[in-house]
């Protein structure tokens, strides 16, 4: 991934990066592994029982024919706002031209009937387009679609307000959904899409006000981007960019190529809470340069076997971690429900290490080290402020980075049986860490600064759970490897009121 501590690297495309600082379905063919164990319910098994839609066009609507093709779009362009479309049981194909998209007009819904797909047949890129307010899709199987890297099928100019309610999109390339504002995703099924089981960004600004509910979101990044694209930082289940306000409850997001759930740059104000996170072959959670969160009653297992194993068996100490905050913490100049990240009421069971809290000292504003092609987040608006040498003189030295603090982990149970992840190493590790500053010359991080700050004064605190297995910890660095004791003791005093019980879990 290039720099050897440049972790989870931000894409090359520069972003819109400013946000107000005062205010049961199985994987597809292609998965490398099994799919994860049914978990006990709750759980969102969407994909193998979709809900049906009206079996008659409601009063009012405008009928879709599936033998004519191109019919929705053209009853689209000839109706007025507001119309709602049933789309009769078959399979529906739009003109046979890449551009031939769905335009809908404010307010428009589109209800599937019982067997109603909307089919690209590998021709059309995108699905539903433009930028209609207030757009509602219930029912409707959306496939086959061939949208172009980082876009989408469903929504694919990001407005704001759609409503995504019991539809499955399913096996197209890029994204299968884009979010707006105000966007409700729920009860659908996001399946073996290309890229993104769904990508949360808005070119215009901070997205705000998302509800991502009660959904399965599996075997996405079907087309393997990591691997095409080395460190591009884009995919996931589901990524989300400048994100202000989201709710992620009750999904099951399983058998991913990579990451489940990916928070990356500039969000802030997220609850994430009661999903189940499994199977997937990175972390479950990450939630890099951004700001206060949530993160409770979520059941985490058995993730990040083949990305962790992967680097372990390269020689890499690194402790990549299943849940990963990189750069993120709690901001209370940033208005939220929360002015922390607290992580709490969790289980982690069998997963590839635990919790790693990361902060790299040479990634600032503008720092050459920092892939975000010089663009600052957030505190910093002018990122001429942060620029050699003032960057050295406060408050700037510390606004000019983005920093690991103010974690709360607490109340939580973490499981580890060496034997189920089959692994003997590097797969038990609990950490809190930063790098060894070197760079650019100019930098005020240097040395091991950055490291003494994330670990000993940036608030950072572990209390009050439960460990079952041969954990281990790791503080500062990556060779400096603890028992819990170590742990517990001067001068980390971590995890005070915890209980340790040995063994290969249980």
């Amino acid at each position: 991934m290039g720099n050897k501590w440049r972790r989870w690297a931000l894409p090359a495309a520069p972003l819109a990066l400013v946000l107000l600082a005062a205010t049961g379905c199985e994987s597809t063919p292609e998965a490398r592994h099994e799919p994860a164990a049914a978990p006990s319910p709750p759980v969102a098994r969407v994909c193998a029982a979709p809900a049906a839609g009206p079996a008659k066009a409601p009063a009012g609507a405008v009928t879709i024919d599936p033998a004519v093709a191109g019919d929705l779009a053209a009853k689209t362009r000839s109706s007025p706002p507001h119309t709602t479309f049933w789309l009769r049981p078959g399979k529906h194909r739009l003109a046979p031209d890449r551009y031939a998209q769905v335009m809908p007009k404010e307010g428009d819904t589109y209800l599937g009937a019982p067997g109603a797909v909307l089919d690209g047949l590998r021709t059309n890129q995108y699905a539903f387009g433009g930028t209609a307010r207030d757009v509602t899709i219930r029912y409707l199987t959306v496939q086959d679609f061939v949208a172009p890297q980082d876009e989408g099928v469903v929504n694919h100019d990001s407005a704001d307000g759609w409503v995504i309610e019991h539809a499955t999109i399913q096996n197209n390339s890029g994204a299968g959904v884009m979010a707006g504002a105000r966007q409700r995703v729920r009860a659908s099924c996001l399946r073996g899409n290309g890229q993104y089981g769904m990508n949360a960004y808005k070119a215009s600004g901070p997205l705000r006000g998302l509800v991502v509910e009660g959904n399965e979101i599996v075997g996405n990044n079907k087309d393997d981007w990591e691997r095409r694209r080395p460190g591009c930082g884009c995919t996931g289940g589901v990524k989300f960019w400048a994100v202000d306000g989201a709710d992620v409850r009750g999904n099951w997001v399983h058998d991913n190529r990579g990451a489940g759930l990916w928070a990356d740059t500039d969000n802030n104000d997220f609850r994430i809470e009661d999903n189940v996170l499994e199977g997937n072959d990175g972390a479950a959670l990450i939630y890099e340069t951004s700001y206060n969160a949530v993160v409770r009653d979520n059941t985490i297992r058995r993730n990040n076997w083949v990305e962790g194993r992967k680097y372990a068996d390269r020689g890499d100490s690194f402790p990549f971690a299943t849940v990963y905050l990189s750069e993120s913490g709690g901001e209370p100049r940033v208005r939220a429900r929360t002015d922390k990240i607290e992580v709490y009421g969790n289980v982690l069971e069998n997963n590839w290490s635990g919790i790693t809290l990361w902060e790299n000292a040479d990634r600032f504003c503008n720092s050459p080290a920092n892939t975000s092609s010089g663009d600052c987040t957030l505190l910093v608006k002018d990122t001429h402020r942060c620029a050699q040498p003032a960057i050295a003189t406060a408050p700037l030295f510390g606004d000019c980075r983005w920093k690991t603090q103010r974690v709360d982990i607490h109340d939580n149970r973490f499981v580890l049986d060496k034997t189920v992840v089959d692994c003997t190493v590097k797969c038990d590790r609990m950490a809190v860490l930063a790098n060894y500053g070197t760079y650019p010359d100019w930098s005020p991080y240097k040395g091991d600064r950055v490291a003494e700050a994330i670990t000993l004064r940036q608030h950072n605190r572990w209390h009050d759970n439960v460990y079952v297995g041969p954990w281990k910890f790791v503080a500062q660095d990556p060779s400096r490897i603890l028992d819990s004791g170590q742990w517990q003791g001067m001068p980390y005093r971590q995890d005070t009121g915890s209980t340790f019980r040995a063994g290969d879990g249980g």
